[in-house]
């Protein structure tokens, strides 16, 4: 149950008394103490200590530092993966009760000052006919709390069949908690007791000395707040830097400069924000001296001292970005940067952190039970069939059809769904605190070596815990990556400085890839739906993208403002029609509102609010937490400030209704600049290094569209892709002039230990020879070799790969000695007469469907019959308005919902000249022509052009049959049929 639920609980039972003690975790007690502030029931906190489901004692804290107490001990044995004792180290300031039946098996007989023996209703019959009855001093009600009702307890016992992977009939008894575990009534536990008023005297002493107290609200600030030796250094520091690196962002030194930067620093000062400031520089400077790139974005875009410093690299004043967006002087906790690194250098930066800082630790999360996962795992639990649980999860069924067991997976597939499943690490959020992080929780220990505490951000914002969003993106590492490659294979090549932002965006060249949506690969922009905006808004420039990035947001799009925006972008008559107030205020999106700040601007400009009360406006109107009472004192003010203004009611009522729809699905301003500088960035190279850039590109996972697709891109860009070769060949793609292999690592089944011998072996001794040659100095079964023989990888012999394979099965020892070192003499090898194999591309094909996914000759090969005619892609322009008949590869098919409950399918196709197109589905065609799988598609329907974005409007579709695997048929001695 949550923990309002047990204090519900608590209230209709008449308890004034109650100890959350989790199991080796204390996620629940900050909450349960903040929902108790002003309520009669007193909190306890505490860990019940378990080595599995073996108690061990419970801790309960006296005061605040029993509590860190408590999470220090439980902390160390999480991380060190360490049983707990039988009995509890000393606790100073904390209660231990060890369980009464734990007391009678250990025959303790010893207990400290703080020590005491825990009894329930249950152990009174025992107590009677025990020594321990003697020690009545030491003696405490223990009644535990797991359960409401038997429908909670038959939760329970499903919840722990799932962990231990078993079947509800095979669950041990000793595997459950007891249904007798349920709270009673505070009167009927008294009656229980009273034989032992002794217990229940020890009990309320007990209580009373308890009290762990934390103050709540946004107010609190419990992050580092000295990054010096002192404030007053951290402040000198902080100016000193600023006006010294000022000149380098601001040559010409405008005035307006320096008066922002006053305004700001007072701001940051005033508020002790200095030092969040300052450990954000020493994480990005750390980053640069590692020469790791990174972004700043989210609101710190729009602080020209962040700007100044390095954290963002995004100009406010260029972009008319308002500071008291990220903070209005009203402001009291932290503001948030969000800082991306590469995902391959993030992990370093986390370390530097943990390293630099003592109170440190990763934010937690709570990952919750999804229905369709609960569906299947209850299955399991239940012991359905395969078919009957596919049938459950996919939600296709008649409930009526269903047998009595599938009612009640489904049943309690519904109680589970959004309980709590397990603790895990928030995506980006570190903490670094001015005390002891288990002052306010227990840590655990992921894989990756960091310590994570066991609150989520919504408590820990409560308590005072603001994070640091150190964020991992590919897109980053795709850059890098390129500018390596591109050293390697094109040495005399000029590299432009990749953080010279201001040439790429004056560079028609690379802008005329956004005007034609030609970002295959590049961050943010390759998307369909980004691709086709791009197209309709005709994008060259840095701050059209900007805007772009913005318009794409779906509460943008559903609210009709992207459809409004580019039509007024594309035709400057439209534009008469915005507002005269809207268009003046925002007249870079020709009166359309389309970043959060255009809230901020309509509220300060139109309403001549303040500018701290319109960014409380825009948090407010976002869903963000505010003051209560503050929002209706707000509009209060605006429409009292509009009517002095002289605007009328319906105009008020006009502008409130569009800010209020509008301002929960915006994005920030920064957010978008940040994005769009690092894919100006990625732009650049993909003009002018495009095979190394896609290599980059795959090697970091892709992007929006699977392998295949960059492949093809690749194929597009003039370079010519290589099955993996054992003398060519690394672990990733590696590219020599035009000619891109793939790397070893896509060998399904290939294992690393094998990639890695090869690699070292070929490194210290030169490439192979031949098949012998490699037998000779490589340790390897059969099995992997086959692996490599039969994706041809040994194709540099000019030997076909069957007579290979077959040589391999004769020759290769299965009693060869294990041994890295070359021989000093090579053995002689037998060679054998075989007779001539047929080749055969379609083999080919198959064999790298099978080993790497997908072939690597054109899909359009693999047809049954040819394709009937040869319309492209680029001559659909031709047939505006017309009805045609084009064939295309499926590359990415997307279903939406639409307003009425219906879907449509929007696709896009390569044609078979790697041309792409798209196309829709409209409710209609789409039921009645799902697009479900991947294959060669001839597409028939209509034409359209909207704003220059070509797609087509599917009349009908029909998948093309390819030919048979001919591995499967049986053709003698021969291994395929001629081509």
């Amino acid at each position: 149950m949550s923990t309002a639920e047990l204090c519900e609980l608590a209230k209709q039972n008449g308890v004034k008394y109650l100890a959350v003690t989790d199991i080796n975790n204390t996620s629940a007690c900050l909450e349960f103490i903040k929902l108790n502030k002003k309520t009669d029931l007193k909190p306890l906190v505490g860990i019940d200590y378990r080595n599995g489901i073996a108690q061990k004692y419970i801790g309960i804290a006296r005061n605040n530092e029993g509590f860190r107490q408590l999470n220090a001990h439980l902390s160390h044995h999480l991380h060190k993966k360490m049983d707990f004792e039988d009995e509890a180290p000393f606790l100073p300031d904390c209660f231990v009760i060890y369980p009464f039946e734990k007391v009678v098996s250990l025959k303790k007989n010893k207990f400290r000052a703080n020590e005491f023996i825990g009894v329930s209703i249950d152990n009174l019959r025992k107590l009677k006919f025990s020594e321990y009855r003697k020690l009545e001093d030491k003696l405490i009600i223990l009644q535990t709390v797991s359960f409401r009702n038997k429908k909670d307890h038959n939760a329970h016992r499903l919840l722990r069949a799932i962990d231990n992977n078993t079947l509800l009939s095979k669950l041990p008894d000793s595997e459950q908690g007891s249904f007798l575990n349920k709270m009673l009534p505070l009167e009927k536990l008294q009656n229980e007791f009273e034989e032992f008023p002794h217990i229940i005297e020890n009990t309320k002493k007990l209580i009373d000395s308890c009290k762990v107290n934390f103050e709540f609200g946004r107010e609190q600030n419990r992050n580092l707040q000295v990054a010096g030796n002192s404030e007053k250094e951290d402040e000198e520091k902080l100016i000193q830097l600023c006006y010294k690196k000022l000149p380098e962002r601001y040559p010409d030194k405008k005035e307006e400069v320096y008066v922002r930067v006053e305004k700001e620093l007072k701001v940051i000062i005033r508020l002790k924000f200095v030092s969040y400031f300052l450990i954000n520089l020493d994480i990005v400077n750390y980053a640069r001296s590692q020469k790791y790139p990174f972004i700043g974005r989210g609101s710190g875009a729009n602080s020209v001292v962040a700007y100044i410093l390095g954290i963002t690299n995004v100009d406010p004043i260029e972009l008319d970005l308002y500071f008291e967006r990220f903070i209005n002087p009203n402001r009291s906790s932290p503001p948030d940067f969000d800082i991306d690194f590469s995902w391959k250098d993030r992990n370093d930066v986390t370390d530097y952190i943990f390293k630099t800082y003592d109170n440190t630790a990763l934010m937690g999360t709570y990952v919750t039970f999804k229905y369709r996962a609960v569906v299947r795992e209850l299955g399991k639990v239940f012991g359905l069939p395969k078919e009957n649980i596919d049938k459950l999860s996919s939600t296709f069924f008649d409930y009526n059809q269903l047998d009595y067991l599938e009612k009640l997976v489904l049943r309690y597939s519904r109680l589970i769904d959004g309980f709590p499943n397990y603790l895990s690490v928030h995506s980006g959020g570190i903490l670094i605190l001015n005390d002891s992080v288990h002052n306010y929780a227990g840590t655990f220990l992921p894989p990756k070596g960091f310590q994570t505490i066991q609150i989520d951000m919504n408590i820990a914002e409560d308590v005072g815990i603001h994070k640091f969003d150190i964020l991992a993106q590919r897109g980053l590492s795709k850059i890098t990556d390129a500018i390596e490659i591109i050293q390697r294979n094109q040495p005399d090549a000029e590299i432009e400085d990749i953080e010279n932002i201001k040439k790429f965006k004056e560079d028609p060249a690379i802008n005329s890839l956004l005007k034609v949506g030609d970002c295959m690969g590049v961050f943010y922009v390759e998307s369909p739906a980004m691709r086709g905006l791009l197209t309709k808004l005709q994008t060259d420039n840095y701050m059209n993208l900007v805007a772009a990035s913005s318009v794409i947001r779906p509460g943008i799009s559903s609210a009709g403002m992207k459809e409004e925006f580019i039509r007024r972008h594309r035709d400057p008559e439209l534009r008469k029609n915005a507002h005269p107030v809207m268009l003046k205020i925002m007249k870079e999106t020709y009166g359309v509102m389309v970043y959060q700040e255009d809230v901020m601007k309509v509220a300060y400009e139109f309403a001549g609010l303040d500018l701290d009360d319109a960014d409380v406006l825009r948090r407010g109107m976002s869903g963000k937490k505010t003051s209560k009472g503050q929002m209706e004192k707000i509009e209060q003010t605006f429409r009292e400030n509009c009517k002095k203004r002289g605007y009328s009611d319906k105009l008020t009522d006009e502008v409130w209704e569009q800010i209020s729809s509008f301002a929960g699905y915006a994005f920030p301003k920064g957010h978008s600049a940040s994005y769009a500088v690092e894919s100006y960035q990625s732009l650049y190279l993909k003009k002018y290094f495009p095979l190394e850039f896609m290599v980059a590109a795959i090697n970091n996972g892709g992007g929006f569209y699977d392998l295949q697709t960059y492949i093809q891109e690749i194929r597009k860009c003039g370079g010519k892709v290589h099955a993996p070769c054992i003398n060519k060949s690394d672990h990733p793609n590696t590219i020599y002039a035009s000619d891109v292999y793939l790397g070893l690592g896509y060998i399904k089944e290939l294992e690393n230990k094998t990639i890695q011998q090869i690699l070292e072996n070929r490194q210290f001794f030169g490439p192979f020879k031949s098949l012998d040659d490699f037998i000779d100095r490589i340790y390897i079964s059969i099995d992997q070799l086959s692996l490599l023989l039969k994706i041809n990888a040994f194709r540099f012999t000019d030997v076909d790969k069957h007579e290979l394979l077959w040589k391999a099965y004769f020759k290769l020892n299965k009693s060869k000695p294990k041994s890295n070192q070359a021989l000093l003499f090579k053995p002689q090898h037998r060679d054998f007469e075989l007779p001539e194999f047929e080749r055969s591309k379609m083999i080919e094909a198959y064999d790298q469907m099978e080993l790497l996914g997908f072939p690597l000759c054109s899909h359009f090969d693999l047809l049954k019959e040819p394709v009937e005619n040869g319309l492209t892609a680029n001559d659909l322009k031709k047939h505006i308005d017309k009805d045609v008949e084009i064939f295309g590869n499926l590359v990415n098919a997307k279903k939406n919902g639409t307003s009425n409950g219906k879907y449509m399918y929007f696709g896009t196709f390569y044609d078979i000249v790697g041309g792409i197109f798209d196309v829709v589905l409209f409710p209609k065609v789409a039921e009645k022509y799902p697009l479900r799988s991947r294959g060669i598609y001839k597409c028939f329907g209509k034409v359209t052009s909207d704003l220059g974005f070509i797609s087509l409007d599917i009349k009908w579709i029909a998948r093309q049959a390819t030919q048979t695997d001919p591995r499967l048929v049986d053709t003698g001695f021969k291994t395929g049929i001629q081509n």
